[in-house]
Order: structure tokens, then C-alpha cells, then sequence
């Protein structure tokens, strides 16, 4: 590992922390992530996330502490984490999550895969493009 690439390492989990801040439910005494912000920040309508997660939309705002959507939630942030950790930008990971069609899933995006409950084969595939760049 490069010194620069030591330097730039801290920025990026900088800027990802403060993404993962803006996504704390302030009006939950439990450490969950706000469906409405994590659609807000993607820029996603609650009945589009309820279709992702597989719930019922009043699932969202009235049980957000519910298993299923925290998962959900949970499992998208480990992608955007690892996307984010690979481009060192945030905006680019995001904008990758939701719109880049992947060849190797069928041209697919993460987006759709981790609805689709392809998390693991994601995370895989996105290792693979570090270890690339890095190897």
C-alpha cells in the first residue's frame, strides 16, 4: 500500500461516516437507519424502497424498526460501504449503486441485485474490482 493511499483511506471513511450519520433515525432511541433519509440521500420515493425491501409501504413509516427493513437497509450500506471504499468518493458510489448496469449480473444493477437478495455476490464482484486495480 502506497503512503498516499494510507492518506487518502482516513477521507473516505470520513465521508462515509458522515453519510452514515445522516441516516440516524433522530426520533429512535434504537440504533436504526431512517428508511425516509436512506430514500432521501438516494433520492428514492418510500413506496419504491417498500418495493426493494419487499414490504408493504406503511411498513416503512410505521414499523421502521421491523426486521426486514432494517436488513434491507443494512445490506444496501455494506455495498454502498465497499463501493464507496473502492472509488473513494461517496456521490460516485452512490450514483454507481443506482445506475450502473452490471455485464457479469445480466446487466443488472446493485441496486437491483441487493433487492433481489444478491448482497454476498456483490460484495464478491466489488472485491474483485479492488483487487484488480490493486494487483
Amino acid at each position: 500500500m502506497s503512503p498516499e493511499s494510507i492518506i487518502a483511506r482516513p477521507d473516505v471513511s470520513a465521508s462515509f461516516d458522515q453519510f452514515m450519520a445522516s441516516l440516524r433515525d433522530p426520533e429512535s432511541p434504537a440504533p436504526i437507519v431512517s428508511a425516509r433519509r436512506f430514500g432521501e440521500a438516494l433520492h428514492i420515493d418510500l413506496q419504491t424502497l417498500a418495493q426493494q425491501a419487499h414490504v408493504h409501504r406503511n411498513t416503512l413509516s410505521r414499523q421502521p424498526t421491523s426486521e426486514s427493513v432494517q436488513r434491507f437497509l443494512r445490506e444496501a450500506l455494506r455495498v454502498i460501504r465497499a463501493a464507496t471504499d473502492n472509488s473513494g468518493d461517496i456521490n460516485q458510489a452512490l450514483f454507481w449503486y443506482r445506475n450502473e448496469p452490471l455485464p457479469v449480473f445480466d446487466y443488472k444493477t446493485a441496486e437491483q441485485l441487493v433487492s433481489d437478495g444478491r448482497t454476498d455476490d456483490l460484495l464478491r464482484y466489488v472485491s474483485s474490482l479492488e483487487a484488480g486495480a490493486a494487483g
